[in-house]
């Protein structure tokens, strides 16, 4: 009989379950887009609520479409937006506040007051991380201190903190599991990536108790069953949507990279056993913990990469459908000298400024629509060609290709610039869902669909190639302008 895995995946913008076959056939898929909240300007909220129900209901439309009985089920695997933080109390299940976001700025102070306090360096050389309010752990302060009761209720245990993995793990077990991965954990900014522990240190310096947080275990085990129709159908896997995307491209091995196109993009490494620190503004995380084996990674990190298409659609409204932006951006030949720095909630890697905002510049009374469109595809291309280049120097050496997944790594206008801008081949698997997928093969497995990382490697296909094409002299040009736009962008908020 043939045996499936269901992955969640949920994300920044929507909620998303995945059917799969043990020969990686995606056999059915739903989705449902989950609002985003904007209390202030540089603040990003979601309802935690919001992100249980549409994440099950997707669960449950999969299923329906598949025409899959529970049975057939092997096992579930979730993937996630990492960073987002929820608070909720144990006895009830609901949360005290709503979620914040991975892309939220409230707590620049927060992080500002722990460099002062001469902790810099040792959030570096503990977590892997550079101070950020990205980060979960100064979202957890900021919220037990403007809630309240919450610290002294946290303290008992009465209140236990999650990132989104935790959280639908504790729904869909009814209650029963509170727990996390080491991917998730290693993004926290108060886990020790070495020792594989909470840091007291941290702990005591966010005023965060230890007895609202999760268990840390691996990203490859049976952790708890979700009681489906017919079934209790364990959940097996467990990875941040970013290490999931790695693990789907079967990026196993040391060296082996990946960018994912989504909200933000995202640049991981896979540096092997070895937690390599970065001189370059790089983070270094963990990749994946299966068993006791754990696996490093370098990465990047654009805030702001799908987004900006987004906004162009949404907010500017200069499209309908966030797929016509490639259309748009091929009707001119360039930018017309136009650049969109598209720095909406701050700079991630490698400028790490949480206080640089959006720039477009380069302006001129010939600028049309098109331009403004095509420069922010650009942008996209730019801010990741940033990262490539500090991953380069941190390793020494150059980057042979680039593996790319995610929804914007369909438009091919942004897949040749890519090429183009970075001087890198850039290949795209025949599966594009590769978060889902490695959620997918992580709770494979566990249950022992896949016997070992070897068969999954196999498994893999490139649907297609986009080889460098672009004069050199027309490149350096463009990068000379894009530094220029960038340093426009630094600090303005500050």
């Amino acid at each position: 009989m043939n045996q499936f895995i269901l992955a969640l995946d949920q994300g920044t913008t929507s909620s998303r379950a995945i059917l799969f076959d043990q020969d990686q056939h995606m056999i059915a898929s739903a989705q449902r887009e989950t609002s985003q909240i904007y209390p202030r300007e540089g603040w990003v909220e979601q309802n935690p609520m919001e992100i249980y129900s549409t994440q099950y209901a997707v669960m449950m439309e999969v299923l329906a479409a598949a025409g899959v009985s529970s049975q057939d089920i092997a096992a579930i695997g979730i993937t996630n937006q990492r960073e987002t933080t929820i608070l909720w109390d144990r006895a009830t299940g609901i949360p005290i506040y709503n979620a914040i976001v991975w892309q939220c700025r409230r707590t620049a102070a927060i992080v500002d007051d722990l460099c002062a306090k001469g902790l810099r360096d040792y959030i570096r050389q503990t977590t892997g991380l550079i101070p950020d309010a990205y980060f979960s752990g100064t979202k957890i302060k900021w919220i037990l201190d403007h809630v309240d009761g919450a610290r002294e209720k946290a303290k008992r245990g009465d209140i236990l903190f999650g990132t989104v993995d935790s959280w639908l793990v504790w729904k869909l077990t009814g209650g029963k599991v509170h727990i996390t991965d080491a991917t998730n954990a290693s993004r926290t900014m108060i886990y020790n990536i070495h020792t594989l522990n909470w840091d007291d240190t941290l702990l005591n310096a966010l005023d965060i108790p230890r007895a609202m947080l999760p268990k840390v275990c691996p990203s490859s085990m049976i952790y708890g069953t979700v009681p489906l129709p017919g079934a209790e159908v364990p959940i097996a896997g467990i990875a941040g949507d970013q290490q999931a995307a790695l693990f789907g491209q079967t990026c196993f091995s040391a060296g082996d990279v990946k960018n994912t196109y989504g909200t933000g993009c995202f640049l991981l490494m896979n540096t092997g056993n070895e937690a390599v620190a970065s001189e370059n503004g790089l983070l270094t995380t963990i990749a994946i913990q299966i068993g006791d084996e754990v696996q490093y990674a370098l990465e990047g990190s654009v805030f702001v990469g799908g987004a900006v298409i987004q906004w162009l659609r949404d907010e500017l409204r200069f499209f309908r459908e966030s797929c016509d932006a490639e259309y748009y951006a091929t009707k001119v030949a360039d930018t017309g000298g136009v650049y969109l720095v598209p720095a909406f909630t701050g700079l991630g890697a490698p400028h790490w400024d949480m206080y640089a905002r959006g720039c477009l510049i380069g302006l001129t009374r010939g600028t049309t629509r098109e331009h403004i469109i095509r420069a922010a595809q650009e942008s996209i291309a730019y801010q990741c060609n940033d990262l490539l280049h500090a991953m380069s120097r941190d390793c020494n050496a150059p980057l042979t290709a680039l593996r790319v997944d995610g929804g914007a790594s369909r438009d091919s206008f942004l897949m040749q610039f890519q090429a183009d801008i970075s001087y890198y081949p850039i290949c795209r698997p025949v599966i594009k869902e590769t978060t889902a997928l490695g959620a997918a093969y992580l709770a494979g497995l566990a249950v022992g669909i896949w016997s070992n990382r070897g068969e999954l490697r196999d498994l893999w296909r490139c649907d297609q190639t986009y080889q460098p094409a672009m004069p050199e002299s027309r490149r350096m040009a463009l990068l000379s302008g894009w530094e220029k736009a960038v340093e426009r962008s630094l600090g303005w908020a500050k």
